[in-house]
């Protein structure tokens, strides 16, 4: 049985990932923004030219699935690493952003 994933797992992951290759020089944070930056386009490059309606069903095409997938977790590696680098945890700014957002926006 494998053990659950958590973010702090995956962030280890991902730096012995890179120090294996000897990459940690280069995981700047205006790197790994920059490297996030095309990551993220890469995947509205997926749905640019969808319709709304497409765009729901993306999930369904198993080749278009793959990329879809692929992409998000390109995206979420290097948010991941952004964060590991810059001693920010993801989960508590989520949350306290969450909080803010319902204060800002309550509820009607």
């Amino acid at each position: 049985m494998t053990e659950p994933l958590d973010v702090a797992k995956l962030q280890r992951r991902l730096a012995e990932f890179a120090v294996a290759r000897n990459w940690q020089p280069y995981h700047t944070p205006k790197n790994l923004v920059a490297a996030l930056s095309v990551e993220a386009s890469e995947l509205v490059e997926i749905f640019q030219w969808l319709t709304p309606e497409e765009s729901a069903r993306v999930m369904s095409d198993p080749d278009t699935a793959h990329r879809v997938t692929d992409e998000v977790a390109d995206v979420l590696a290097y948010l991941l690493q952004l964060c590991e680098v810059l001693g920010i945890d993801p989960l508590a700014a989520l949350d306290a952003k969450i909080d803010r957002n319902e204060r800002r926006f309550p509820a009607p």
